[in-house]
């Protein structure tokens, strides 16, 4: 398809400066050290300075092209300054900015291209509404609208869960380590396995699998000494992104959404990342033959990084009213635009197809690089969402995250950018625009398997920048 050779810089990477950062680089980075805030994260494991980028490239300000199997954590599902939907920009801009929950045409539109990626017999079962800028305002609003309904405290979710950074959003994220320091979040959350077949909490193996995720799920919510009251909400990933790109076996969501409905119990499906089309599919849990009350969704949505963010909700569980969740910043009408632009060229040039396609030559390619490399336990994905999970050995699957900052180190130096995640640090996530094409992927798979070579001939060394 010629659209994805055309959307980038180049195809491949670049490096011409004499040092990886380059010298402006480390000079603005020095400069953002001593002037932003301690928070910046993504320049300590990826540091250069942008200039400039395009599809899945990007340049820095010493010149240097990268490859990015990060898309700005997930966001840029059709790349980087997409021209197809810079034009719904340019052409919103001029007439209409802020209108803060007033209808548009621009917005009802949106809402309609959402609507209809249900079943022709479901699309008037739901309603959508914008909630503020960022994935965590869409899981706030989730979950307060499951509260409202049901006048019920609790949330479960699960382990390797992330749902944001907001008090109420981190409370649903199981990462500790995120929450160490914190001495109060959000009240009544309890947390349980999710189906992480390679590391399965059970011992299972996917022969001997019997589901027990699930039916502790259920266990703990029939149980009345358990000590779990029924709560207002079960909230999960149908796939997991920052706990490793996990992706739960075939029956797990079905089984859990049945457990949630015998128990009057209000199912959010977060789509923040594995939504708008990352998979392939416009939700990750579409082939899944279920569907919860509802869906948060953001990054994808705003088509080329907007800030927007939405909750898709059955409306039999609709109970709130005007301004009972308010914000000033929902649905900028921008952002809504570039969503429109984002699904015309995903439809248009059949991308969902494309994104498969892609997906399955990506996973193929990973595949026989993990024949190469017995640290590579696990390869898994759908979609472009894939996680190569690193052990120390494949028996007692010791996980091994230092050769995971190596292989980023050395990917990073000859131009190829991703990130990391799992439980221990030690799943390489590769997040590739929608819009790759095979001499991306080849290019970047080059790029990869020089520095496992590089990673694992020097692993005694310490691990610097």
């Amino acid at each position: 398809m010629n659209t994805c050779n055309d959307l980038h810089l180049q195809n491949d990477a670049k490096i011409v400066s004499k040092t990886i950062p380059g010298e402006k680089s480390i000079e603005l980075i020095k400069i953002q050290n001593d002037s932003e805030g301690s928070i910046v994260s993504y320049p300590k494991s990826m540091p250069i300075a942008v200039k400039r980028a395009k599809g899945a490239t990007i340049e820095d300000v010493d010149g240097n092209i990268f490859i990015d199997f990060f898309s700005g954590a997930g966001v840029l599902n059709v790349g980087h300054s997409n021209s197809y939907v810079l034009e719904y920009i340019k052409e919103q801009q001029e007439q209409l900015i802020h209108m803060l929950d007033f209808p548009t045409e621009n917005k009802l539109q949106l809402i309609q291209k959402i609507l209809c990626q249900f079943p022709e017999e479901m699309r008037n079962r739901y309603k959508v509404s914008f909630c503020g800028p960022t994935g965590s305002d869409a899981v706030e609003a989730a979950i307060k609208l499951a509260k409202h309904k049901t006048g019920r405290e609790g949330v479960i979710a699960f382990h390797g869960s992330y749902h944001g950074m907001t008090s109420g959003s981190l409370s649903v994220t199981s990462n500790v380590q995120l929450r160490n320091r914190i001495s109060s979040l959000v009240p009544n959350i309890s947390f349980v396995p999710y189906s992480y077949c390679y590391r399965c909490p059970f011992n299972k193996d996917q022969e001997t699998c019997e589901m027990d995720c699930a039916d502790y799920l259920n266990y703990i919510l029939n149980n009345p000494h358990s000590g779990q009251a029924k709560p207002a909400a079960i909230l999960l990933e149908p796939i997991q992104g920052e706990g490793g790109t996990i992706i739960p076996k075939r029956g797990f969501l079905k089984k859990v959404v049945e457990i949630a409905n015998k128990h009057d119990i209000i199912i959010i499906f977060d789509e923040i990342q594995c939504g708008f089309f990352r998979t392939g599919d416009f939700w990750g849990f579409e082939d899944n033959e279920v569907f919860p009350h509802i869906i948060t969704m953001s990054k994808g949505l705003g088509g080329i990084g907007f800030p927007i963010s939405a909750i898709i909700y059955d409306k039999n569980i609709e109970s709130w009213g005007a301004g009972d969740h308010i914000g000033t910043f929902r649905g900028n009408q921008v952002s809504i635009a570039a969503g429109r632009g984002a699904f015309d060229f995903i439809e248009e040039h059949n991308i969902s197809d494309h994104c498969k396609k892609m997906g399955i030559y990506l996973l193929r390619r990973l595949e026989s690089l993990k024949e190469s490399f017995p640290i590579i336990g696990d390869i898994r994905g759908k979609g472009l969402m894939l996680g190569i999970e690193y052990v120390q050995d494949t028996v007692s699957k010791t996980p091994d995250s230092e050769i995971v900052k190596r292989i980023r180190i050395e990917s990073f130096k000859r131009g190829l950018l991703f990130e990391i995640g799992g439980h221990y640090n030690n799943v390489i996530r590769f997040l590739p625009p929608l819009t790759i094409n095979k001499d991306i992927i080849d290019n970047a798979l080059s790029i990869f398997e020089k520095a496992h070579c590089v990673s694992v001939e020097n692993s005694t060394q310490q691990v610097t920048y």
